[in-house]
């Protein structure tokens, strides 16, 4: 009996010094961080079987042992979380369920530019990669393209503090591809975009035009409608973003008449890249565009706009709600 006693202790004891081993060493994480998503809902179960299979947690039991000791199995809060090198089973749980997180927001529909900017005056953000030309940038991320504007989505993201610019732009990055994947394989038919960069372009344009959100399906429609035929989309935010710095605030009839990649009155089809960071709502708007034969809109001056099929319909809009035309 005694004998019995003594191996059941040695197994408790063995099995203690094993979960004391497995919750302490550090986690696999990669050199520059590991993102995990945790959506609402998510179950504790759940996401230790998404870090075992990436490798980050040895099994997910540990993960599913240690919630339930300290009775926190069911108060992981969802969002965005970067685990950094050097994070234990222990410091993991702490961040699912103490909000050991600092929040960053990106706001809605800026350019990249002003995406860096507030990377770059985050103190809490290890800065790596924000610095680089913008062809180099995107390499140190891992992406093909070398143009960064439109590719990340805009969102709010939580971070640990110290984690790197590099790990926020690939999560951001990531997301826009994800996004942009699903909405586009669920597009309408007929559109007239080659792939889903085009896509992604012309959500940009969409996400500066629209002041309304319940405008956007039609604005989306007007460029669509317009590209189908081969009319010019003659939109003022792609010429403004060709300008860039140069911009002083007032867009002259030069403006528009001066041939460039991105000057949409001389040049037919979509400019070279997106011209800002466009949401959700935006590439949905331009892969489900409303069915309505509008080609024309002009700002009303409360943030909606006048839609129109025919240009003496338009040109009796813009008389009454602009002084000059589009």
């Amino acid at each position: 009996m005694r004998f019995v006693v003594g191996l059941l202790l040695l197994a408790l004891v063995g099995c203690g010094v094993a979960y004391w081993w497995a919750t302490t060493q550090p986690l696999h994480v990669p050199a520059d961080g590991y993102a995990l998503t945790v959506k609402p809902g998510a179950t504790l179960r759940s996401v230790a079987r998404d870090l075992t299979a990436a490798e980050v947690v040895p099994a997910d039991w540990t993960l599913v042992a240690l919630a339930r000791l300290s009775r926190a199995d069911r108060t992981i809060k969802a969002g965005n979380y970067e685990i950094g090198p050097g994070t234990t089973l222990a410091g993991l749980m702490a961040k699912l369920t103490q909000g050991d997180v600092t929040q960053s927001s990106f706001a809605n529909g800026p350019a990249f530019d002003d995406l860096k900017a507030a990377l770059k005056s985050d103190a809490k953000i290890a800065k790596r990669a924000i610095d680089l030309p913008d062809a180099a940038l995107m390499r140190d991320i891992g992406a093909t393209e070398d143009a960064p504007e439109g590719l990340f989505f805009p969102d709010t993201y939580f971070f640990a503090s110290g984690s790197t610019d590099t790990a926020l732009l690939k999560r951001a990055y990531r997301m826009m591809h994800e996004r942009l994947d699903a909405a586009w394989a669920s597009r309408a038919s007929g559109l007239p975009l080659a792939n889903p960069y085009e896509a992604l372009t012309l959500a940009s344009i969409v996400e500066k035009e629209t002041g309304r959100a319940a405008d956007r399906p039609l604005v989306a429609a007007v460029f669509i409608n317009r590209l189908k035929i081969g009319m010019r989309l003659q939109t003022d935010p792609a010429v403004i973003y060709g300008i860039g710095e140069r911009f002083d605030g007032n867009l002259k009839k030069s403006d528009l008449e001066r041939d460039h990649a991105f000057n949409t009155y001389v040049r037919s089809g979509l400019p070279p890249t997106p011209i800002a960071l466009p949401g959700q709502a935006s590439i949905d708007a331009v892969l489900h565009p409303a069915a309505v034969p509008y080609l024309y809109f002009v700002a009303r001056g409360d943030g909606s706009s006048e839609f129109s099929s025919n240009i003496a319909d338009h040109n009796r809009a813009v008389a009454k709600y602009q002084r000059g035309g589009r």
